[in-house]
């Protein structure tokens, strides 16, 4: 599909000799593009949702709200999370977008689910008699429980959880998380040909990123390079245009 997008990008912004743009300026707009498509499946679907609670919405075909959910059904990964050290912190991965479920596995390779809490909670749960978090009732929190002394940065403990009650704790425990990722980078790769170096699309290079998005997005992915290629020539017709056609787009959807 990228290769598909990238033409008729090229098609739009030549059509009145609006100017070029480079393999390396398509794919940040690509990365770019797809990032805002991917955010907003969020939102679509949270509308979708209501709509569907208030009987708005369809079934079969017209079941809005199932196919929301089977395009981020692609994004779902499920991985068992390195410690740090033997410490009931660990480490998340770089790509994840939002934790949907955390489990620790007991003793008796029974899987519990780990309650999220905010960091503002957690010292009064851990210090309440009451509802401290146990090995039946775990909790965690996203980063560390208190900021890493000095010379460690922040940012080396800013991507993790922090699980308690602290006799949870690596690398005797498994902690398994079902998140959803980023999508990976799109990347047009190519070839230069020619005595000017003409790019010629390559998929076989070892960097080649499709889309990750349906093709049904192809129509929004080409929106929306097309803005960012309109602004960054400084051809405000392009980017006008392309409002329009996203504008007539998103009325006949609705």
């Amino acid at each position: 599909m990228i290769n598909e997008v990238r033409n008729t990008v090229l098609s739009i912004l030549n059509k009145n000799n609006n100017g070029y743009m480079t393999p390396e300026e398509f794919n940040l707009f690509a990365r770019q593009a797809q990032l805002e498509i991917f955010e907003q499946y969020f939102y679509q679907l949270a509308q979708w949702k209501a709509k569907e609670h208030a009987r708005m919405s369809g079934e079969a075909y017209a079941d809005i709200v199932r196919e929301y959910q089977e395009v981020l059904d692609t994004f779902l990964v499920s991985m068992t999370l390195p410690p740090v050290g033997a410490t009931n912190v660990y480490t998340l991965p770089e790509n994840w977008y939002t934790l949907l479920k955390v489990n620790y596995q007991n003793p008796a390779g029974v899987f519990i689910e780990v309650e999220r809490v905010a960091q503002y909670r957690i010292n009064h749960l851990i210090n309440s008699n009451i509802t401290a978090p146990n090995t039946t009732y775990p909790a965690y929190v996203l980063g560390p429980a208190t900021a890493p002394a000095p010379p460690v940065p922040p940012a080396a403990v800013a991507n993790t959880i922090t699980i308690y009650p602290d006799t949870i704790k690596g690398p005797a425990t498994d902690i398994i998380t079902d998140y959803v990722r980023y999508p990976v980078d799109p990347v047009w790769t190519y070839n230069s040909i020619g005595p000017d170096g003409d790019p010629v699309y390559d998929p076989t290079s070892a960097s080649y990123a499709d889309f990750e998005l349906p093709l049904s997005d192809s129509i929004d992915l080409v929106i929306r390079i097309c803005q960012y290629a309109g602004i960054s020539i400084r051809e405000s017709e392009v980017v006008q245009f392309e409002l329009q056609e996203e504008a007539t787009e998103q009325q006949n959807e609705s």
